[in-house]
């Protein structure tokens, strides 16, 4: 079968959507160094709230990007870690935040000429 993004049709879309998701690509890079307990994540990850990184963790074990790792302990211990497939994603998406880097200083600049906030 041949997958079509330009098609609205196509779970190729949703897909896109999930990796292209501004939370999506700082869980990818947060965990990109090894597995993270929930509060650890949300520590790196400034401004996600509880309830959006427990909806984008449990969006990305569904796509089987993120396993989710549970240790019977006092208290019980969670671990969120990429699966072999999430570790796929960590080159394109540390490619988007660094061209993001790069070039924030001249987009500052044109969004300011037309009187956007930054």
């Amino acid at each position: 079968m041949e997958w079509n993004p330009y098609d609205r049709n196509c779970p190729t879309r949703k897909l896109l959507d999930r990796i292209g998701d501004r939370w999506t690509v700082l869980v990818v890079g947060a965990l990109a160094d090894g597995p993270l307990r929930f509060s650890e994540l949300g520590g790196r990850i400034d401004g996600v709230s509880q309830k959006m990184l427990t909806q984008t963790l449990r969006a990305l074990e569904q796509d089987g990007l993120v396993r989710r790792t549970v240790t019977a302990a006092v208290p019980v211990r969670v671990d969120y870690e990429l699966t072999e497939a999430g570790q796929t994603l960590r080159q394109p998406l540390k490619a988007l935040e660094d061209w993001a880097k790069e070039h924030m200083g001249p987009i500052l600049e044109a969004r300011e000429r037309f009187g956007v906030a930054s």
